[in-house]
């Protein structure tokens, strides 16, 4: 399969639009069932980290539900936590705002585009994150992308969707467990433009400080992880 990039229905509604905040719901059980929140927290595991407050910047973040949950699974090692939410829109539900609160987490929500804020107001991270968002850009935009994320973090991390014939059943079926229209529709354009092989590793900053991970992960998910900090 060919990678083709279209526009997705989820990102032209505005963000408290009801079919929005169905599809989001929707994307809070997909991502649970692709044990997204999982697989980010067990690569940051793999690392050795200092005992400084951590820095954490979510491109693409939509309502943080991920972020929420990978919080969650890496516990008091990362309590004081700040993360930077980067979206064009504000969708951090005050539900999860305060749970991120309870958690001791300090959450800032950036509404901007994800390029301007790479290359003009984002932090020295210890990790910077994607999930299900890269598959929205080109390979110029996401050539551009990682070169500023590289220049900002220790650690890059995404989860995408794997293009393949197998994911492709599994967007068109997602009917069977209740997603909206617009999760549906968006699901099998996400397929289409997501990744295989070493597609992001082929665009990231090619130095050999970097170690660079990418691979099928699960029956649907795309994985990839540069770091250049000491492995456990």
């Amino acid at each position: 399969m060919n990678r083709l990039v279209e526009p997705e229905l989820l990102d032209e509604l505005p963000a408290h639009d009801p079919s929005a905040l169905s599809s989001r719901r929707d994307l809070q059980r997909i991502n649970l069932l692709m044990r997204h929140p999982n697989i980010l927290a067990h690569w940051i595991r793999r690392v050795r980290w200092n005992d400084e407050k951590k820095c954490i910047v979510d491109l693409g973040a939509g309502d943080g539900f991920v972020a929420l949950k990978l919080a969650q699974q890496l516990g008091p090692a990362w309590n004081r936590a700040e993360i930077f939410l980067v979206d064009r829109q504000n969708a951090l539900s005050p539900a999860n705002a305060a749970q991120f609160r309870n958690i001791g987490w300090q959450v800032r929500v950036v509404e901007a585009d994800v390029m301007e804020f790479l290359a003009k107001e984002c932090p020295r991270a210890d990790v910077i994150m994607a999930n299900l968002f890269l598959h929205h850009f080109s390979e110029a935009a996401l050539q551009g992308i990682l070169q500023r994320a590289a220049e900002q973090t220790k650690m890059f991390l995404a989860c995408e969707p794997r293009r393949s014939r197998l994911s492709l059943l599994g967007a068109r079926l997602l009917w069977m467990i209740g997603c909206n229209s617009v999760t549906r529709h968006d699901a099998i354009i996400s397929v289409q433009a997501g990744f295989f092989g070493h597609e992001l590793s082929r665009l990231w900053p090619q130095t050999k400080r970097w170690r660079l991970r990418e691979r099928a992960v699960g029956l649907f998910s795309h994985g990839f992880c540069a770091d250049r900090s000491e492995e456990i």
